[in-house]
C-alpha cells in the first residue's frame, strides 16, 4: 500500500482523479490477483443464489437473503482491497460491473417469479442493466471507457437493495428502493449515452481531420 494513501480514499470515500493506469484499455489483464479472486466468487456465488432462491417457498428464504447480501457487499472488500494492495487490473475494471449488473438481475429475476416487486419495474431494471451491458460492449469496441458517474454510484445501493429487502420480507423500503435506484439507474444510462457519443463523435472528428 503506498504510504500515502488516505484514509477517505482507501475506504472509498474519495474517489477524485483519474482511474487507475492498469484498470484502462490496452493494459493486460492481470487476472491473478487477490481482488480478482473475490470477484470470481462472487460470480460463482451467484447460480448458487438463484438455485437457493427460486426453490424456496414464496421467494423469502434466509440463506437466499443472506448469500444475496454476501455477494453483494463482497464488492466492497475487493474494491478496499484493490487500493489497500495496489492490485489493480484491467480484468477487475471489466468484471466487477459484470458481476453487479449479473447479481441486480438475478435478484429481480427471483422478485418476478414470485411476484415480489411491480413487473413493470422489474423490466425497466433488467432492460436497463441488459442495454448498459451491451452499451459498454459498444463503447469498447469504439475505444470509449465507461467511467461511473454520480447517478450510476449513488444508483448502485438501492436498486440491490430493492430485490434484498423484497426476499427479507420488508416490502415498503425495497419499494422505495426499488424507484429511487430505477429512477438513478435511468438518468445514469442517459449521462453514459451522451458522454460516450460525445466521445465517439470527437474521435471520428480527430480522424477525419489527421486523414
Amino acid at each position: 500500500m503506498s504510504p500515502r494513501i488516505s484514509k477517505r480514499r482507501l475506504t472509498g470515500i474519495d474517489r477524485s482523479g483519474p482511474a487507475p493506469e492498469a484498470t484502462l484499455s490496452g493494459h493486460p489483464l492481470n487476472p491473478w490477483t487477490v481482488p480478482n479472486g473475490i470477484d470470481y466468487l462472487r460470480l460463482a456465488g451467484i447460480p448458487v443464489f438463484l438455485v437457493v432462491a427460486l426453490g424456496s417457498t414464496g421467494g423469502h428464504d434466509a440463506l437466499a437473503v443472506v448469500l444475496f447480501a454476501v455477494i453483494g457487499w463482497s464488492d466492497y472488500l475487493d474494491g478496499f482491497l484493490a487500493r489497500l494492495t495496489g492490485q489493480y487490473s484491467r480484468l477487475g475494471a471489466l468484471l466487477d460491473p459484470l458481476v453487479d449488473r449479473l447479481l441486480v438481475v438475478s435478484g429481480m429475476v427471483v422478485c418476478w417469479n414470485f411476484r415480489l416487486l411491480p413487473r413493470w419495474a422489474i423490466a425497466v431494471v433488467i432492460a436497463r442493466e441488459l442495454f448498459m451491458l451491451v452499451a459498454s460492449r459498444y463503447g469498447l469496441s469504439r475505444g470509449v471507457e465507461i467511467q461511473i458517474n454520480w447517478a450510476g454510484r449513488l444508483g448502485v445501493a438501492p436498486i440491490a437493495g430493492a430485490p434484498f429487502f423484497a426476499m427479507a420480507g420488508v416490502h415498503w423500503l425495497a419499494l422505495i428502493m426499488l424507484y429511487v435506484g430505477m429512477g438513478l439507474g435511468l438518468l445514469a444510462a442517459v449521462l453514459y449515452v451522451r458522454r460516450g457519443a460525445g466521445e465517439i463523435a470527437a474521435r471520428k472528428d480527430r480522424t477525419k481531420l489527421s486523414s
